[in-house]
């Protein structure tokens, strides 16, 4: 995965320049982005703070490893169940 050219203040900086008088495709001219970025982004920061930008992406690493922690007690469960099964 390539390495991200913007942190997550740096997008905030660029959305909030959208409300001023550039157009979207000025400004993503001129930050180099095209409008699918942009816009995904707006949808994903948009109305953020860079505090709260933070907070997310910290929510969101601790979501992703709960996840790996289920999917590992699911199996384990699952391969419990099944020596249960067999009769010794």
């Amino acid at each position: 995965m390539p390495k991200r050219r913007h942190s997550e203040a740096q997008i905030i900086a660029i959305l909030r320049e959208s409300d001023g008088e550039l157009t979207v495709s000025d400004l993503c001219r001129k930050h180099a982005i095209t409008t699918n970025t942009f816009y995904r982004w707006k949808k994903t920061y948009g109305g953020m703070e860079p505090n709260q930008a933070k907070e997310l992406k910290g929510l969101r690493t601790e979501n992703s490893k709960l996840k790996k922690k289920l999917a590992e007690l699911v199996v384990e469960v699952d391969d419990l169940r099944f020596l249960n099964r067999k009769k010794w």
